[in-house]
């Protein structure tokens, strides 16, 4: 086995309370507004269209949540550390169409192979080997194509819902001019103050009565899982498994663990593998998709405050993760009842300067030309043999710097 060492002992509750910050409240509280908006709607838009039972999805929402923030408090605690981990998004997409023609039983079956090879893969640290021959540059790159869509959606909804997301952009952008102000009310909290603010005079907030009728088809408020029984088919295996793990952690575990090593901080690649591992297996009880490190809410929680006490911040989105899946029925229809400008205005401005970050180190040195391509390539998002295109821009950034920016190599072999 070979885990990364932690550094120091676990901290203590002392030493945790004093460190939750304003800024990581603020940066908390706006990361698990982000994974609690659009990613659930997505795993409900696929539940649905795969004729999921509203039991079935309850348990999903549930373990996503609850697991993994398990999760993410036992290893955020043991490295000191942001790792904030959710489930793969691009999995979620990628199990929807084959919902047409395999059960959920099969489906669930995949689930708990891919947590098998990815405890396997962490375990024997294979996937350290591998990131360690990927550029930073190139990875990214793929971060930034991956991200693009989070500045566009912020551009998007100035366009669509203007009422709404003209205000939270002027509070980004006003708030830093008055610093004094901005230590004790951090920019993202004065722009999901402002957003809220701007629902409730438009008229157009999650109102109780519109929730309600969204709520109604589930069980009650209070969430309740429940075991799902697998099924292995040798056809399920070939379609998801690889697929699956190849989303983990090319498309995800990169993008957070290259956003944690820009802030400065050395995350554990195969603690990080392994975990998804073991979350994936367990979240795969309850017909959840695979674990990951988040890339989106590790950039926001990472975005600010003393970077050692940053883990608080973890912390806090992890315990508002819980309370979000012991409620998931009532707090989903609340989120689906926000207008969707203020989902994408909130969360393109609180991804805006990581997008100016990845950037930066893609263009700015060596294997320009391999970003560039698996920058465009990602931003395509068209995805080959079900495996989406973050995969395939790493692929085919890597093999453009490997033909023509051979000598970027041998710098950066000669560097280390």
């Amino acid at each position: 086995m070979s885990f990364e060492p932690a550094r120091g002992p676990l901290p203590r509750l002392r030493e945790i309370v004093p460190s939750l910050s304003a800024v990581h409240v603020a940066n908390a509280v706006v990361a698990f507004v982000f994974a609690a908006s659009a990613p659930v709607a997505i795993i409900l838009g696929v539940g649905v269209k795969g004729g999921l039972s509203e039991v079935e999805m309850a348990s999903w929402i549930f373990a996503a949540f609850v697991v993994n923030s398990v999760l993410t408090i036992a290893v955020s605690l043991r490295y000191r550390m942001p790792l904030a981990f959710f489930w793969t998004i691009p999995g979620t997409v990628l199990v929807g169409p084959a919902l047409d023609h395999l059960s959920f039983a099969e489906v669930v079956g995949a689930f708990h192979a891919t947590g098998l090879l990815l405890l396997v893969l962490g375990l024997t640290g294979s996937v350290r080997r591998v990131m360690a021959r990927i550029p930073m540059p190139i990875i990214m790159a793929m971060v930034a194509g991956v991200f693009l869509q989070f500045g566009l959606g912020w551009i998007g909804a100035l366009r669509d819902d203007l009422a709404i997301a003209l205000p939270m952009t002027a509070a980004f952008f006003l708030l830093p001019l008055f610093p004094r102000f901005e230590r004790r009310v951090p920019a993202m909290i004065g722009v999901l103050a402002v957003g809220v603010a701007a629902m409730l005079l438009t008229g157009r907030g999650p109102v109780l009565e519109k929730s309600a009728a969204l709520a109604a088809g589930w069980q009650g408020a209070l969430a309740v899982p429940g075991f799902i029984m697998p099924a292995f088919s040798l056809q399920a295996m070939i379609e998801l498994v690889i697929p699956l793990a190849v989303t983990v952690i090319a498309a995800q575990n990169a993008q957070g663990i290259a956003i944690l090593q820009s802030r400065g901080h050395e995350p554990p690649i195969n603690t990080i593998t392994t975990a998804c591992g073991v979350g994936s297996l367990t979240a795969a009880l309850f017909g959840c998709v695979s674990s990951c490190l988040t890339g989106p809410v590790n950039a926001i929680i990472s975005a600010g405050g003393e970077r050692g006490t940053q883990y608080a911040a973890a912390l806090a989105v992890a315990a508002l993760a819980i309370l979000f899946a012991l409620f998931a029925p009532l707090f989903t229809a609340l989120m689906l009842a926000t207008p969707a400008g203020f989902i994408a205005a909130l969360a393109g401005l609180a991804l805006l300067r990581v997008l100016q970050s990845a950037f930066q180190v893609s263009f700015r040195g060596r294997f320009t030309l391999g970003a560039l391509v698996t920058f465009l390539v990602t931003i395509a998002d068209h995805a080959i043999f079900n495996i989406g295109a973050p995969f395939w821009g790493l692929v085919f950034g890597v093999a453009t710097s490997w033909l023509l920016e051979r000598g970027d190599f041998a710098a950066e072999n000669g560097k280390g």
